[in-house]
């Protein structure tokens, strides 16, 4: 693949782990594992929910909420100073171990961000994971009030690069992501870490890896 004119990540489980939530998880019951998949279900299923409803609220207000159904659904009691604590384990997500060695690869081109995060969740886990001053842009669907696969949100990277998007490149772990993304009209590269097939929506990946810094030898 010739080389793209910018590289555009999507951030929660292509960047930063959300799963990472777990360690956090453990405070309040003995399978936070099942709790953080919940979690993270919910959240999604509430992205496109509002977004078909047009209710935005922003990822902060839709991560709580899913929070909230999953304890619920999980009957586990937590005080509201427990709730805080996973809420703000969002702030400071880990990422994926081969993050840093991919973005130093990758140097000389236009970096950027484009996520369902709200502006202060991913300066929070943009800062916390050393990545501050690597990105040329961090965008997030707040600009829209909107949430992925829903176009005017791809729309906002070629405005940011001031490139088309047939010359950026894509990159997300999620499935659906990545064929929003190709139907906009990206170059794609779908990490597939856990070798899943991809979903059948009608658009397959341009690239497709199983760590980030498999993309750059990809590139040359």
């Amino acid at each position: 693949m010739a080389k793209p004119a910018a590289v555009i990540f999507d951030a929660y489980g292509t960047l930063f782990d959300v799963h990472s939530v777990v360690e956090a998880g453990r405070a309040v019951t003995s399978d936070p594992a099942a709790l953080s998949m919940l979690w993270r279900q919910k959240q999604l299923e509430y992205t496109w929910l509002r977004t078909l409803m047009g209710r935005y609220e922003d990822f902060w207000a839709v991560t709580e909420s899913a929070l909230h159904f999953a304890l619920r659904r999980l009957d586990i009691a937590a005080s509201e100073a427990e709730i805080a604590r996973l809420m703000e384990a969002y702030l400071s997500l880990a990422t994926f171990p081969e993050v840093t060695r991919a973005f130093a690869a990758l140097a000389g081109t236009p970096l950027g961000i484009l996520s369902n995060g709200s502006p202060r969740m991913l300066m929070a886990a943009v800062s916390s994971s050393g990545l501050e001053g690597k990105l040329a842009h961090v965008l997030s669907v707040d600009a829209v009030r909107a949430y992925k696969p829903t176009p005017a949100v791809y729309e906002l990277g070629p405005r940011a690069f001031r490139a088309h998007a047939r010359e950026i490149l894509f990159v997300s772990s999620n499935a659906w992501d990545v064929a929003g993304a190709k139907a906009f009209g990206y170059r794609t590269c779908w990490c597939n870490r856990a070798q899943m097939p991809m979903d059948n929506l009608g658009a397959e990946p341009d690239l497709e890896v199983t760590r980030l810094d498999e993309i750059p030898a990809k590139l040359s």
